[in-house]
């Protein structure tokens, strides 16, 4: 395990953030805090905003099974699917052996896996990649190629990213959201957002046929560098797929706690 107090903050971070997030889509979402549950659900076609994680720190079996067993519930209420965030550290030895039958026995569905992050950042110079120029989004053009790029990244279809980001104020203003642009196209983007004195990435992706040429971290690097200087945070958090987990560590990000992401199987 690792430190449970980093693996705590990247939870914390993820439903704070997720807070703000999908009340910037849906002023009306399910948003609650439960014993043990956080619930953070727009209901709307990007599934990233559909998150339910658990909260409890040192879950055993028992209450483990009962918390995934009340999340599934949750989510098979919805119209839209989502995903169960799961942080394994926060479960204690028993609880973590037996997730994935606990999951199944629950009606929950193994998705993909993630890694939380965070790192106590030195001053980071102004980004720079010989293919690229960045471009802050501030218009509903910039919006849909960043919702764009996330949907090809992550395989979701261009309407889905869309609806979770057209027409935001707050992606256009709060989130220092960038564009990577090479040759007049958008082909990376990232976002960092503050959060309880902390600077938070996320929706970092790449466009499929312009990956492992380092947009996505130069992108990365210029939304950590004005996120920064615009808020003064000197710590920043970010949750992380399998696909950018090697990447971060160069930028001063420390791993903690191993994640797995469900969705609700029936």
């Amino acid at each position: 395990m690792h430190d449970l107090a980093d693996s705590v903050e990247s939870m914390e971070q993820l439903a704070a953030v997720w807070r703000t997030m999908v009340l910037d889509r849906d002023p009306d979402a399910d948003v609650r805090d439960l014993p043990g549950i956080a619930v953070r659900w727009a209901d709307c076609r990007f599934a990233f905003w559909n998150c339910v994680t658990l909260t409890d720190v040192g879950a055993g079996a028992d209450l483990l099974q009962r918390r995934l067993e009340e999340a599934a519930e949750i989510m098979r209420a919805k119209s839209r699917p989502g995903f169960l965030w799961v942080f394994e550290d926060l479960l204690d030895d028993e609880a973590r052996a037996a997730l994935d039958t606990a999951a199944e026995q629950a009606g929950l569905a193994y998705a993909f896996p993630g890694t939380g992050m965070a790192g106590d950042l030195p001053p980071l110079p102004e980004p720079h990649h010989p293919d690229l120029t960045f471009q802050r989004v501030t218009t509903e053009e910039h919006l849909r190629a960043y919702a764009d790029i996330n949907s090809r990244a992550y395989g979701f279809p261009l309407e889905d990213g869309r609806d979770g980001l057209a027409g935001s104020t707050l992606w256009k203003d709060g989130v220092h959201a960038y564009l990577g642009v090479r040759d007049g196209t958008p082909v990376a983007c990232a976002a960092t957002v503050e959060a309880r004195g902390r600077v938070f990435v996320l929706l970092v992706a790449t466009d499929p046929q312009w990956q492992r040429r380092g947009y996505g971290e130069a992108v990365t690097r210029k939304a950590l560098h004005e996120g920064i200087r615009a808020t003064g945070a000197t710590r920043a958090t970010l949750h992380a797929t399998a696909a950018g987990a090697p990447v971060y560590p160069r930028i001063g990000f420390v791993p903690n706690s191993p994640m797995r992401f469900f969705t609700s199987a029936s």
